[in-house]
């Protein structure tokens, strides 16, 4: 189920960014970012339309994905 970013608080919003940053917990650019600097990067990609928020009401869980993978 899409969700659009911005029907969710803030708080909220941030807790599912910052959940998919560190659910990796690799780094695999050249560059290591904090995680203030990722969670405005995937602000940005959300602003931009590039990624969405996916909810599975059967876990309850959010996900961030590509809007061309969300079709």
């Amino acid at each position: 189920m899409k969700i659009p970013y911005s029907d969710l608080s803030q708080d909220a919003l941030t807790g599912v960014i910052e959940e998919f940053i560190t659910r990796e917990g690799t780094e695999h650019g050249s560059r290591d970012y904090t995680l203030v600097e990722k969670v405005a990067q995937v602000r940005k990609q959300l602003e931009d339309g590039e990624i969405g928020v996916d909810f599975d009401p059967e876990t309850g869980t959010c996900n961030l994905t590509r809007e061309e993978a969300r079709t």
